[in-house]
């Protein structure tokens, strides 16, 4: 009983020295590379939701009472500044201009065969002026129902493309009722609210009062092939939200942007002497990002950092790096805090070429 014991704990401790034989081995094998971050100076994009506007997006109202006669567009359908889009039933309006012409025409017949009569002497220049003003409101009453008659036809009064109907061929319509709507998206106007701690930055960075050019980011993501040009920021700020909103302005030769859509304003920010590092340096724990920082002693001890903004492949670090530090670049997933390493360093100008080699193919 006593023999076998012994040979129990001598294969115990074959077994314990295997295994610390093993994670000495796999130790060995494995690869750290530590790099230090880069500072240099760099252009980041800050990313805002925006809305698209067209720089003319008005609502088409019947001006008259009456049955909607015909309709000469479609929707959807680009049309031309004058061109007849709605006429309205006109039968009463075209009477009543009838009347308003009979009416001016005797009138001033009147006022000629008056006016013969003051010049001989018969009558006094005081009828003359009262047959002088029987014309002029003659005249004013046609030309008030030749407005009213024109408003029976309503053209587009610039070119632009045609929104939905709100009515139908027949309709009887009051005045005011909603024909459609008409945009012209030859220019687009792009909305966005600005926090104010960035605004204030921005306003410190742009002391000349020169606004810079802006990208759009379209719904599929894609960027739009004009570069906009901030043009407009509001008076005063939301308080509810805190944040102000600026217009930005796009040239659309295309028609390719529509009133309604939304997308993503990108605004350029020059960065002077920014902390770099790859993001593949980074981990997270609870929505905070930590790097490995190794110290003079070779030992590795996680860090949080302040990621201020986002490039492809790289963090710009605002807080929690300096370039003197180095930082563990591969092996993260292998190596616990407080631990000594063994490593190889390379530099981060080879770094970054090799991330740009490792995407672009």
């Amino acid at each position: 009983m006593k023999k076998l014991s012994i040979v129990a704990c001598f294969a115990a401790l074959l077994l314990n020295a295997g295994c610390k034989s093993g994670d000495h081995a796999e130790h060995e094998d494995t690869k750290f590379v530590v790099t230090s971050p880069i500072q240099r100076d760099t252009l980041v994009y800050q990313n805002y939701v925006c809305q698209i506007h067209s720089v003319q997006h008005i609502e088409l109202r019947a001006l008259e009472k009456g049955y909607l006669q015909d309709i000469f567009v479609d929707e959807g359908k680009f049309i031309k500044k004058g061109q007849l889009m709605f006429r309205i039933l006109p039968s009463i309006y075209k009477a009543e201009a009838q009347s308003a012409q009979a009416e001016k025409d005797y009138t001033e017949i009147e006022y000629k065969m008056t006016k013969k009569l003051a010049d001989s002497n018969i009558v006094s220049s005081s009828e003359l002026a009262l047959s002088k003003a029987k014309l002029d409101k003659a005249k004013a009453v046609l030309e008030l129902a030749q407005a009213h008659l024109g408003f029976t036809e309503v053209r587009a009064p610039f070119d632009g493309y045609m929104g939905r109907f709100s009515v139908r061929l027949g309709s009887l319509l009051d005045e005011g009722d909603l024909l459609t709507t008409l945009s012209d998206n030859s220019k687009i106007w792009v909305y966005f609210n600005v926090p104010e701690a960035e605004y204030l930055t921005f306003k410190q960075t742009n002391p000349g009062g020169i606004l810079p050019k802006v990208k759009l980011q379209m719904a599929n993501n894609t960027i739009f092939d004009k570069e906009g040009v901030i043009e407009t920021i509001e008076a005063d700020f939301n308080n509810e939200t805190g944040n102000i909103a600026f217009r930005a302005t796009f040239e659309n030769p295309k028609g390719v942007l529509r009133h309604g859509e939304t997308g993503n304003i990108l605004m350029p920010i020059d960065l002077k002497n920014a902390i770099i590092i790859p993001q593949k340096a980074t981990f997270e724990i609870l929505d905070k990002k930590y790097v490995y920082v190794v110290d003079k002693n070779n030992v590795v001890h996680s860090r949080e950092i302040t990621v201020g903004a986002e490039l492809p492949h790289l963090y710009v670090v605002t807080k929690g790096l300096s370039k003197s530090d180095k930082i563990l670049l591969e092996g993260i997933r292998k190596v616990k805090n407080n631990e000594k390493i063994q490593f190889t360093f390379k530099s981060t100008d080879k770094a970054l070429s090799e991330l740009n080699s490792l995407f672009a193919e």
